[in-house]
């Protein structure tokens, strides 16, 4: 749902959705009564509840031929709510068949990439299944209803981003577990009130597991996202594993979801549901009809030149640029700093911490233009990126469909321009064949290959002076 739901997630993301009103009625408690005196009783004030303010009325959708309307799935209220604030009306090809087929029942085996709105789509499943089965009495720390299995700390922050969104009105406790963070500061959070929903990596939830911090033996839901990737990372032993832990097939609802269903991920669905529904949406929607493609022909000398005058031209855009190599990315950085543009770089060398400040600083706006490499852009799901630029074209024809898909996510139109240089070109023709049509080249026109400002002396890269021998 960009129309899909999804914006990213930080480790600082506050973990519980209380209503605005919690942190006011804790202050007042804890000031006490006056000095000298006791607390005179006052009439008890009703206070209104979130729902009274908002009705389904005030989310007017009309019918649209082929097209699922979120009313048409009845949802419940709190969640249709927070649908609302978020601007959704359709549902994406994949959530229409993902939610008719798990409301029905069925396990789901679902082939979706990256901005199709699959997040959303076992997000509003987990959350209509506990308001509409809620649980009587307390639960034990530790003991979610539902469990997400991601494949990189960046998603698990992401789907936890996302689903604060959309549980906004529920209540619901949901946090991440991943690697790269204190084990302390997560087990604090677990320790802090009975979790919802928990969003993991494998590794480091077979440890909270082992420690005995976590009991999946309770999971109602369980979600196993990009298992394609699980099977290329290697993680599919700590993924069986940790399902062990989980009831009986049987005895919880499983999904998984995969940018493709070839034969291995489609014998994992089988061993861990049983008879899964499989609904597909073809990548090539994603790459192809809602991205708008431009390759301009450019000399390695002028690309900074090109780049330079595109920023400014579309200074309004959240805006992606890739390189293929750390040092390619840093000193691109290094470069758009000392010009004056304020961007910021994401790729391995960039400590955990540093990223994620990045990422919610990508997020909220406060960083317009991001430098990045395909390790750190797989895992970077930011909504809103107007803009995607490949400074330097991929070796891969799937990591350019990764790339333009950071933008035109769920439906909404984005711009992804390529910069085709004398170095790079050549992987051209497998990348169209990869997407199955023909990218237009063309030559920028001469306002974006306008001269770029020289630098104040002061700021230009001086001569290196040979040491004395």
């Amino acid at each position: 749902m960009n129309k899909n739901p999804c914006k990213e997630t930080t480790p600082d993301t506050q973990d519980t959705l209380n209503p605005p009103d919690q942190t006011a009625k804790t202050e007042k408690a804890e000031a006490g009564p006056p000095e000298g005196g006791s607390r005179k009783k006052r009439p008890r004030r009703r206070r209104k509840k979130s729902k009274a303010s908002w009705s389904i009325d005030q989310f007017q959708v009309p019918e649209r031929p082929g097209q699922t309307r979120f009313h048409d799935l009845d949802l419940p209220d709190p969640i249709m709510h927070a649908i609302a604030d978020l601007g959704f009306e359709y549902c994406t090809p994949i959530q229409a068949k993902t939610l008719l087929h798990v409301h029905a029942g069925h396990n789901v085996s679902g082939r979706a990439q990256t901005g199709t709105g699959k997040t959303a789509a076992f997000l509003i499943t987990i959350f209509s299944k506990f308001l509409r089965e809620p649980l009587q009495g307390e639960r034990p720390m530790g003991t979610p209803r539902a469990l997400v299995l991601a494949p990189t700390r960046e998603l698990a922050i992401q789907i936890v981003k996302d689903a604060e969104d959309l549980g906004k009105y529920c209540r619901f406790n949901c946090l991440a577990v991943y690697g790269g963070l204190e084990v302390k500061k997560q087990k604090k959070r677990l320790d802090k009130r009975p979790v919802d929903l928990i969003v993991a990596t494998p590794g480091r939830l077979l440890d909270f597991v082992r420690r005995k911090l976590i009991d999946l033996k309770k999971i109602e839901v369980l979600v196993i996202d990009e298992a394609d990737r699980m099977l290329d990372m290697g993680f599919i032993p700590d993924v069986k594993r940790i399902i062990r832990h989980t009831p009986p097939k049987a005895k919880r609802r499983t999904m998984l979801f995969s940018a493709t269903l070839t034969e291995d991920v489609l014998r994992l669905a089988g061993q861990w549901m049983p008879d899964p529904v499989i609904c597909e949406v073809e990548p090539e929607q994603v790459a192809v009809e809602t991205v708008n493609q431009i390759v301009y022909i450019v000399t390695s000398r002028d690309k900074f030149k090109l780049l330079y005058n595109i920023l400014h031209q579309r200074q309004d855009d959240r805006t992606l640029i890739f390189g293929n190599r750390r040092d390619h990315t840093q000193a691109l950085v290094s470069k758009l700093k000392r010009h004056g543009i304020p961007c910021e770089l994401l790729s391995g060398a960039v400590p955990q911490k540093k990223r994620l400040r990045i990422l919610e600083a990508f997020r909220t706006g406060e960083v317009k233009v991001v430098v990045a490499t395909d390790v750190a852009g797989r895992g970077l799901h930011v909504k809103d990126i107007g803009l995607v630029v490949n400074y330097e074209f991929p070796y891969e024809p799937e990591d350019y469909v990764h790339r333009i898909g950071r933008t035109g996510r769920a439906g909404v139109a984005g711009t992804a321009i390529s910069f085709a240089c004398e170095d790079e070109s050549f992987t051209i023709p497998a990348i169209e064949e990869y997407i199955g049509e023909t990218l237009k080249c063309t030559m920028p026109d001469e306002e974006m290959m306008a001269r770029v400002p020289r630098l104040p002396k002061k700021q230009q890269p001086q001569p290196r002076t040979p040491k004395a021998r």
